[in-house]
């Protein structure tokens, strides 16, 4: 119906996390989907719902269905560093990034100090206070207050972290590494030259900083 309604307008629709998912909302008019249910640092679906899958492995099966029904894909949640978003441009077309610039400056919350720390107010959209703001809806729930309403998300704090700039400049920073290290120019060739492998806890470990007492991070 709004697609008929408005035939030029752009529609964002999700979250899906499946090939049928994507094809339904194509189907139903939408110009770029959202992938992701429950890769949130704040978000608790999988656990409250039981839905959704690695968020890796959802957008390797929704970029194949976007593929054939020529439609874009967000990649909405589990961005905690640059290599995850490197790793999500290779199947999606753009990342939506929250607890990673949760900390900034310019993000909402109030600013809390706890042990000498300075902290910042976090909340998930599915979180209860969310919900009683006006998101229960989202999640399939009516804005009745008087009604139990199951949380998928929690209200948590977030370090403190620098300014937004800094922390983007680190990120593009990542993101540059990444795509040169594969010999891509740009985000179509970063797609064309990506490889898939699974990797082993063991491998991840080896993967960041250890045997080592850590003074200074690369992002200080």
């Amino acid at each position: 119906m709004l697609r008929d309604a408005f035939p030029k307008l752009t529609i964002f629709a999700g979250n899906v996390t499946s090939a049928a998912g994507v094809e339904f909302l194509a189907d139903c008019g939408a110009n770029c989907i959202k992938v992701g249910q429950g890769p949130g640092s704040i978000c608790t679906t999988r656990i409250v719902a039981g839905v959704g899958i690695p968020q890796m492995t959802a957008l390797y099966v929704a970029s194949r269905a976007a593929t054939k029904k020529k439609v874009a894909l967000i990649a909405d949640g589990g961005i905690t560093k640059s290599g995850d978003i490197v790793k999500a441009l290779t199947l999606a077309n753009a990342v939506m990034c929250g607890g990673i610039l949760a900390g900034c400056p310019e993000a909402p919350g109030e600013v809390m100090e706890i042990s000498g720390k300075l902290y910042k107010q976090y909340r998930g959209m599915g979180s209860q206070a969310a919900m009683k703001a006006g998101s229960a809806a989202r999640y399939g729930h009516t804005p009745d207050m008087g009604r139990k309403m199951a949380a998928e998300g929690v209200e948590a704090l977030k370090e403190m972290s620098g300014s937004l700039d800094r922390v983007l400049t680190q990120l593009i920073g990542g993101i540059q590494s990444g795509m040169g290290y594969l010999g891509a120019a740009n985000l179509v060739q970063l797609r064309e030259k990506a490889r898939y492998i699974r990797v082993s806890p063991a491998g991840q470990r080896e993967a960041g900083a250890h045997d080592v007492v850590e003074l200074k991070t690369g992002n200080q």
